[in-house]
């Protein structure tokens, strides 16, 4: 094992540092030879000892070039100036302004060779792919491309792979020149009738100086046409009234460059009203309410049997009258959802704490005082240089929202993990940690799987939350993966993004994973409803959505102001959807089992629930209980689903039923008990048909987006490249030089010249003998 140690810079060690126990020996053999053979001897006492320094110094010379002396320092070296053009041919650069020949001529004129490469085709653009092939150490990669990746590896993912080998990704800042829109809809794939669906038709592009004609059909009936101006969509409604596979198709009439992507396709899947259990034991809107949509049997408690049901809903039931809740556990866990509603005899009035129900509740009776245990990563890394004041404001604005008698930690990250600050109780640490944040400096590049990874050490294994602080623009690391991994450890990631770039659809996509809440930095007041506490009290004038990413929230206007609601908490690992105006759950959900239960806590004393029944607080409820039944064809058989596709996308067809089945063009295999899957891949857009079930087919994703993206330019950024014009031909063969020209570790060994030194100091010795007898 080496040794080392570092003098004016430059690294010094041995290659074998234990040849050095050898020494003392060899010294003292020495100094026995020496005096045995010098008995006799005519050298006078002066003269014997320099002859004995001169042997022992040999020897210790020889004893160092056997341990291996060497040094490490830094050199700066030059490669050959020549960069690889990356031309990006797919069919969104139609768009632009692109001249990739006359830059390339233009670099060459000014002495730096160019090596061109195309990527991609007309319906793929795997730019991130064709990076990552091109780079070199101390290399340089020109991309001229929109960075629309449709396929293979990001371009985030490149940027990591482009800073190990220290090169560099430059790009040409290009503009587009002519107009083309791309129109989508959005909305439901699988309903009942007698529901009221909301869909979206959306118009995106680029230079967008005129209207266009939106026209939107049902199954052939036209339901909306209109003209769009610029980029933008129209909202609408529409309730399906018989079931079967049904058609939405939206087209857009104007000029532009690309036709295709100028009409989509969307397949609707209408099913019969499910079958649910109403159980109450008095009158209440919420009935009649429920029967306007679904199929509803009422009873006054639980009955033995629950097979036919898809969710039960029970409102205001105490516990001691709630019936079989053993068959509604059984239920809930083999699949059947649950939505328990609040009143005068439930929670904690109704002691379900006693029952069985409090298991599969997403809601604890009359805890709303527990402490939590939460640790704050903090990003620190150099994209954080000139904001890191404002990721310690958000710090300190984090830890104001958090109560008392919650444990809290610190860490910081960049491309490693820092643990500042152990978990305490945050009443008697809270200035502590406020100065360990303030003392906070940037530098590094940027993985967050790091920070979530740190902070998961920290909390141990008693679960907890991470409050991750960053704008989710990572080089390398995988923190989708990271908030997977923790959840499973039963740790809740709550991301907030904080910068001028935030990456929100990835920070979304991380909480998902992690079990928490996407926040934007001007949402960390919600974070008191969570962890506040009695020293955080939160206080609204309404309902508060503490998560608006949820299929229950999504799209929901809350108006109601209940001024009842019962004292739970929201129990660990839940969703927390909708506060009161304390503060307290009013919507949470979970899932238990293969089940799903919600809880309504909301109530007054008509059963209206605090203005929850009256638009548009409603769909709230509808939602709920849409979210809790799940598939309304979860008990059917001989079922076969298959989701809308894209040309030269690979789409997978699924089936549950007794027996194989047959279809012209697509071949099933068994994926389990009563279940089969086929993959195929369309090559026309339209609509298509298997085994009875309908899909819709679009344009490639090529077609979706235009623009150069800014993930193109983060890459550029994250590398230290620049964005050029396409007349900086001259600045572009500079930069590439100066890419070029790399420093690099270099390690010499120096055990020839301590071999040289101990013969040329014997060689003195024996000449200086020599000399003296001749003398003599």
């Amino acid at each position: 094992m080496a040794v080392e140690t570092t003098v004016a810079g430059v690294r010094a060690g041995l290659q074998h540092p234990l040849a050095l126990v050898a020494l003392p020996v060899v010294a003292l053999l020495v100094g026995w030879l020496f005096r045995r053979r010098g008995e006799g001897t005519t050298f006078a006492g002066r003269t014997r000892l320099l002859v004995f320094a001169s042997r022992a110094l040999v020897v210790v010379l020889l004893v160092v070039a056997a341990a291996g002396p060497y040094t490490l320092a830094t050199a700066s070296v030059s490669g050959d100036p020549q960069v690889t053009m990356l031309v990006d041919r797919s069919a969104s650069m139609a768009t632009t302004d692109a001249a990739p020949g006359e830059l390339a001529a233009a670099i060459e004129d000014r002495g730096v060779e160019v090596r061109t490469r195309r990527v991609g085709s007309e319906r793929r653009s795997p730019v991130g792919d064709a990076v990552s092939g091109a780079l070199s150490t101390n290399g340089s990669v020109l991309v001229v491309s929109d960075g629309r990746v449709t396929d293979g590896r990001s371009l985030e993912a490149a940027a990591g792979i482009a800073e190990q080998v220290n090169a560099s990704i430059h790009t040409v800042n290009l503009s587009t020149t002519t107009t083309e829109r791309a129109v989508s809809v959005h909305g439901p794939a699988k309903t009942s009738t007698g529901v009221a669906n909301t869909f979206s038709a959306v118009v995106r592009g680029v230079e967008l100086h005129d209207s266009v004609q939106l026209t939107v059909t049902v199954d052939g009936q036209e339901v909306i046409s209109e003209r769009v101006d610029g980029g933008g969509g129209v909202e609408f409604r529409h309730n399906f009234t018989s079931t079967g596979s049904h058609r939405i198709t939206a087209r857009i009439t104007g000029e532009d460059v690309h036709d295709r992507n100028d009409v989509f396709r969307k397949t609707v899947r209408v099913v019969d009203p499910p079958k649910i259990l109403y159980v109450a034991r008095g009158e209440y809107p919420l009935g009649g309410f429920l029967e306007n949509v679904y199929e509803v049997d009422r009873a006054r408690q639980i009955p033995n049997d629950l097979s036919g049901y898809y969710a039960v809903v029970v409102q205001d039931v105490a516990a001691r009258d709630l019936g079989n809740v053993s068959a509604l556990q059984r239920a809930v866990i083999d699949g059947t959802g649950l939505v328990t509603v609040g009143g005068e005899n439930a929670f904690e009035y109704g002691n379900y704490r006693q029952s069985l129900l409090t298991e599969m509740l997403p809601v604890t009776i009359g805890e709303g005082g527990r402490t939590s245990r939460v640790v704050i990563a903090v990003d620190i890394s150099g994209s954080t240089k000139g904001s890191l004041s404002v990721q310690q404001s958000l710090a300190l604005d984090v830890l104001d929202q958090l109560g008392d008698r919650n444990q809290v930690g610190l860490v910081a990250f960049n491309r490693n993990v820092y643990r500042i600050a152990d978990l305490s109780v945050l009443g008697s640490s809270r200035e502590s940690l406020s100065r360990q944040v303030r003392r906070l400096q940037s530098s590094g590049g940027t993985d967050v799987s790091a920070g979530i990874e740190g902070a998961t050490e920290m909390l141990g294994g008693g679960g907890g939350t991470v409050i991750l602080l960053t704008d989710g623009r990572a080089q390398v690391g995988d923190a989708r993966g990271a908030a997977a991994e923790a959840a499973q450890d039963g740790v809740q990631v709550i991301p907030i993004g904080v910068g001028t770039n935030v990456a929100d659809d990835h920070l979304t996509s991380v909480a998902d994973a992690g079990d928490g809440t996407y926040l934007r930095a001007d949402e960390t007041n919600r974070l008191r409803i969570l962890f506040g506490g009695e020293t955080r009290e939160y206080r609204g004038g309404g309902l508060t959505v503490v998560d608006g990413s949820h299929f229950i929230t999504s799209g929901v206007q809350f108006e109601a102001t209940p001024d009842r609601t019962h004292a739970v908490a929201a129990a660990d690992r839940a969703d927390f959807l909708v506060a009161g105006p304390t503060g307290n759950p009013v919507i949470s959900a979970w899932r238990y089992g293969l089940g799903r239960t919600v809880a309504i806590t909301a109530y007054d004393g008509d059963g209206t629930l605090g203005g929850l029944l009256s638009a548009p607080d409603s769909v709230g409820v509808t939602k709920s209980v849409n979210w809790a039944i799940g598939d309304p064809e979860r008990l059917e058989t001989g079922v076969t689903d298959v989701t809308d596709a894209r040309v030269g996308t690979p789409v997978t067809v699924t089936y549950e039923g007794a027996t194989r089945p047959a279809a012209k063009g697509v071949q099933f295999a068994q994926t389990g008990d009563g279940q089969y899957e086929a993959t195929f891949v369309p090559g026309q857009p339209g609509y298509g048909s298997i085994l009875g079930a309908e899909y819709a087919v679009n344009y490639p994703r090529e077609y979706a987006a235009y623009g150069q993206s800014a993930s193109l330019r983060d890459a550029v950024g994250t590398t230290g490249g620049r964005v050029f014009e396409p007349t900086e031909a001259a600045a572009i063969a500079e930069q590439v030089r100066r890419d070029a020209t790399g420093v690099r570790t270099v390690t010499r060994e120096w055990t020839w010249l301590v071999l040289l030194g101990a013969l040329l100091l014997y060689l003195l010795e024996v000449s200086a003998r020599r000399l003296h007898r001749i003398k003599s």
